[in-house]
């Protein structure tokens, strides 16, 4: 492939292309776990926060204890959504970049199919080269020998 540099040129930057857009998707992906880990843990709060509540009101509770509780639920639920919200943007952003990657990984791909098919004809042209020069080697020889006797 060394005999190739307008083809290698090309590899190698379809080759930093797709690096650069597998950082970007490898990105994009941590982002989405973080949001989707901060979802989880906000909705798991929430959950653990009723269920003390809740045991802890069976024992009794005033109404003012009630109001705070509420109105803290609904703060938890309104973080919620919007945490929702920032995960299915983060899923289209990370969604919208996986073609992008795709396009780059076939590209390289397509280059290094050109490579090795010019190798493969390289190869096959030296191939014959070297026949032809053993074949006019020997020939030679035989020459020689038929001079000789």
């Amino acid at each position: 492939m060394s005999k190739h540099l307008p083809i290698n040129t090309l590899i190698n930057l379809a080759e930093e292309e797709l690096e650069a857009a597998t950082k970007k998707l490898g990105k994009l992906q941590q982002e989405r776990n973080e949001v989707e880990t901060q979802l989880n843990s906000l909705v798991t709060y929430r959950d653990e926060y009723h269920a003390r509540f809740t045991a802890s009101a069976q024992e009794g509770t005033t109404a003012q204890t009630l109001r705070n509780f509420q109105a803290f639920v609904d703060t938890l639920d309104s973080a919620i959504n919007q945490q929702r919200a920032l995960l299915v943007a983060a899923n289209a952003r990370l969604e919208a970049a996986k073609p992008e990657w795709q396009q780059r990984k076939q590209k390289l791909g397509s280059y290094q199919v050109l490579a090795a098919r010019a190798d493969a004809t390289q190869a096959k042209q030296d191939a014959r080269i070297e026949q032809r020069d053993s074949d006019e080697h020997s020939a030679k020889i035989l020459r020689m020998r038929a001079e000789r006797a």
